[in-house]
């Protein structure tokens, strides 16, 4: 019984490694692509043009307290999650129209990196 449930821990540990490299990369790309496209106008953790990126993931859209969003934006009662974050950044004003960001990313593979690191700075 319990070389069955270790060999079962085991073959769990095995199996996740990869998985939980390939995410680390996954977040390590998205980082390198948010720093590269994103804080132009945006911060982690303080509101600049845009704003902070730090918890988004997780959050209401247009719900920072005293940050000016569009008013498209404050009406949604839209939860910052995978599939909002995708078709957001695929094309923001096609999702929400009248909002005021004024950039897309046109590649899925891109998006879902920036999600990962936006995932993982959601604390």
């Amino acid at each position: 019984m319990f070389t069955t449930a270790l060999s079962v821990l085991l073959t769990a540990l095995l199996l996740a490694g990869p998985a939980q490299a390939q995410n680390g990369q996954q977040i390590a790309q998205g980082q390198r692509l948010w720093q590269k496209r994103c804080s132009e106008c945006h911060a982690i953790d303080t509101d600049e043009t845009g704003p902070r990126h730090r918890g988004v993931f997780g959050r209401r859209a247009g719900s920072i307290k005293g940050y000016d969003y569009s008013r498209a934006l404050r009406a949604t009662q839209l939860q910052w999650d995978e599939k909002s974050l995708d078709r957001w950044l695929s094309d923001p004003e096609k999702f929400i129209p009248g909002q005021n960001m004024d950039f897309r990313v046109r590649s899925k593979t891109e998006r879902a990196a920036l999600i990962a690191y936006l995932k993982s700075i959601a604390q």
